[in-house]
């Protein structure tokens, strides 16, 4: 297959999934942006709470993630019972792992105070928490089912589905945080009520279009669905908590910089809410694109194909840079304009996040291609199982040297929020050049 080829399989495959995680982010962003209007308290919160829900996430996520390369990898050896069993066990890692959750959420307020936060914000952000917590469950699922569909390249149905959640969210969120069209004014819970809404409602499609539609069926996806089967759910389980435990690191690193810039003041945690909003959109192609390396790269492992894994990863890496290069004029140029999106500026405090969201889009270009090799660098890692050490390389780079740079450049060094995402830089671009080096080594046996 030539270059070509594999450039344009890739991009069949990852533009539905490209746009289904910009769809993703965009829910959050609509909270974002109609609580920047609400109140500046209230954006605060709902970064702090949006953060800690999704880091939560994004561990027991791993679980759902590593439903992809084993679906793709066992289609690419014939083996359609694998296929069921996988996703089957990856489902229930996730209800289980979901239902654990609850308390940190319900607890959420004696967490952020101990942290360092204002009494007002971290108030604000459990009230967002008990409601929207409710939501882990079919989130997770939600994850999981993308995971088997887009394994299965039937992504078209995760884009649609995704974009009509943002439509409902959309006026949900409306309606229930301003008190519209006959609504209680609910503010930060009416949000955390459209997401919980949402979550349920998405879960629901996805689960009658994977488990009904006559071109599925024949996986017999929820068939004797309270069955266990302890081989599949081990090997999901030794796969995916690795992948969690990496993602975390991850948005743990962004997490932990949220909270310095918390103990720094409410204005410099709203920019930086709005700032890591666009960068996380931007970042939201470049997992598009991994997503799609894993599904190919999985395929090509499972059927023997060490030369077209090798060509299609280098194809998926550089349409995931052309990208990045494109990301990084953007932000350069446009910054001011970019963070006034999020904001009424005639309300007190919107010039001064301007200002600081500002510079914070200077340090974002800065981290822009590291941050797109570093996950696409994952994404072919997981093609070929390799979860374990891509752990570790994550963990050194983002806590044993971003965060401690990113404490020492804010306060050690006194550059304050620019210091801290000075910090990401670094961790990201020693990820970025660790994960890459270790998929070489490993496409190159």
């Amino acid at each position: 297959m030539s270059y070509i080829s594999h450039g344009r399989a890739t991009l069949v495959l990852g533009l539905p999934l490209v746009g289904s995680h910009l769809a993703q982010m965009a829910l959050h962003v609509t909270d974002t942006v109609l609580l920047g209007w609400y109140g500046v308290n209230e954006l605060a919160a709902v970064v702090l709470a949006s953060s800690a829900f999704f880091v939560t996430f994004i561990l027991g996520a791993g679980f759902a993630q590593a439903v992809m390369p084993l679906v793709a990898t066992a289609l690419g050896q014939g083996d359609e019972t694998r296929v069921r069993r996988d996703t089957r066990m990856g489902l229930w890692l996730s209800i289980g792992y979901g239902l654990l959750t609850y308390p940190i959420f319900w607890q959420s307020e004696a967490i952020l105070l101990a942290l360092g936060q204002k009494p007002e914000v971290a108030a604000l952000a459990q009230e967002f928490l008990r409601i929207g917590g409710l939501g882990m469950v079919p989130a997770l699922l939600v994850m999981a089912l993308k995971s088997y569909l887009a394994a299965l390249e039937r992504t078209q149905v995760v884009l649609w589905t995704t974009l009509a959640a943002v439509l409902v969210n959309l006026i949900l969120a409306y309606m229930l945080i301003f008190g519209y069209w006959g609504a209680p004014e609910l503010g930060v819970a009416g949000a955390a009520w459209a997401s919980l809404a949402v979550q349920v409602l998405t879960f629901v499609i996805l689960a009658i279009y994977a488990g009904w539609l006559p071109e599925l069926r024949r996986f017999h996806l929820f068939q004797r669905f309270w069955r266990p089967d302890w081989q599949a759910l081990g090997q999901v389980f030794r796969l995916g908590w690795p992948i969690g435990v990496t993602s975390l690191a991850e948005s743990g690193m962004f997490q932990a910089t949220a909270l310095m810039m918390g103990w720094i003041g409410t204005v410099e945690l709203a920019a930086h809410g709005i700032a890591m909003e666009v960068a996380s959109l931007s970042f939201m192609v470049h997992l598009g694109l991994s997503n799609a390396a894993t599904v190919r790269a999985g395929r090509a492992d499972g059927a023997g194909d060490a030369v077209g894994l090798r060509d299609g990863a280098k194809v998926a890496i550089a349409l995931s840079a052309g990208f990045g290069a494109v990301m990084v004029l953007l932000f350069l140029a446009l910054p001011q304009q970019i963070i006034a999106l999020f904001l009424d500026e005639s309300k007190a405090g919107s010039a001064e996040i301007i200002a600081f969201g500002v510079k914070l889009m200077v340090m974002a270009a800065l981290f822009q291609m590291a941050d797109a090799m570093q996950v696409m660098a994952l994404g072919l890692l997981r093609a070929v199982k390799d979860t374990r050490v891509p752990m570790i390389a994550a963990a050194v780079s983002y806590w044993g040297v971003g965060i401690p740079a990113a404490y020492f450049l804010g306060f050690g060094a006194d550059l304050g929020g620019v210091g801290l995402w000075l910090g990401l830089v670094v961790g990201l671009v020693l990820a970025a050049a660790l994960l890459m080096a270790r998929f070489w080594m490993r496409a190159r046996v």
